[in-house]
């Protein structure tokens, strides 16, 4: 089966790629299911019910999240009632929201998906490797498919999970630092692994905010507003291969898409 991860969403840029390149790439790549990180996906910070929607439509069927996902109150009134939407599994007990999921494709192959969230340099919450091992055994009693998108900034944590999973894991995705990374692998136990799959959204700022106010931020070190890029936008995500019987990764390909790529998917 082919397991389609789209990087950090960011604003309406990055949904606008999504809903135009996404039926293209199920078509033309034979995509059985199709997953994203959508956590800076309203405004680049948060996720509202509406835009959850737009990105439901637009053919993402689960959604994966990270520090941001709080950023809009909003979510707090339907995350424990919508189960395609994850966020981080290793937040305390008591956290709305759940952290792991088991959906089947049309095909009929049950897929596990994972969400957790590193601790170096990000919020002190549960340990990641415990939490995420613990879950992944769990799930594979269900399906030998299980799928984990690590939100960390730290590459080490990342690496080092992608290890700790190495033949337990399908495959093990970071996400958050929003820039694409250029170790895309299958590790020798099948657990298919990239640092950073990127993100989804305008490229012409610094990790999709506007560059001047980032620029200034460092030069005065002064609180600046920030706001979106909206240039060059750009698709970042990656095409996981996986036996259905073994859960095993055959293939991981990074895709990189720009305006006239997605353009021509249509």
């Amino acid at each position: 089966m082919r397991i389609l991860f789209i990087g950090d969403i960011f604003a309406k840029v990055g949904r606008d790629l999504v809903r135009r390149a996404v039926p293209g790439l199920v078509r033309t790549r034979e995509i059985d299911l199709v997953i994203a990180n959508g956590e800076n996906a309203a405004g680049g910070f948060g996720l509202t019910r509406d835009v959850a929607d737009e990105l439901f439509k637009a053919g993402v069927e689960v959604m994966t999240s990270g520090n941001h996902v709080w950023d809009k109150r909003e979510l707090l009134t339907f995350i424990d009632d919508e189960p395609r939407l994850l966020r981080p599994l290793n937040y305390p007990e008591g956290t709305p929201g759940r952290g792991s999921t088991v959906v089947t494709t049309a095909h009929g192959d049950r897929v596990g998906i994972v969400n957790v969230m590193g601790r170096v340099f990000m919020t002190a919450i549960d340990d990641p490797f415990t939490v995420a091992r613990r879950e992944v055994e769990r799930l594979r009693a269900q399906t030998p498919i299980v799928f984990v998108d690590m939100h960390a900034e730290a590459t080490s944590e990342k690496i080092a999970l992608g290890w700790h999973l190495d033949g337990l894991a399908s495959a093990v995705v970071g996400t958050h630092t929003h820039v694409q990374t250029a170790d895309a692998q299958v590790l020798p136990g099948g657990t298919a692994y990239i640092t950073d799959v990127g993100m989804t959204g305008p490229h012409d700022g610094v990790i999709g905010v506007e560059r001047d106010a980032i620029i200034t931020r460092f030069l005065t070190g002064l609180p600046t507003r920030f706001d979106t890029a909206r240039g060059l936008p750009r698709l970042h995500a990656v095409i996981v291969d996986v036996d259905a019987e073994t859960g095993r990764a055959t293939a991981i390909e990074r895709l990189s898409l720009t305006n006239t790529d997605v353009e021509a998917l249509a």
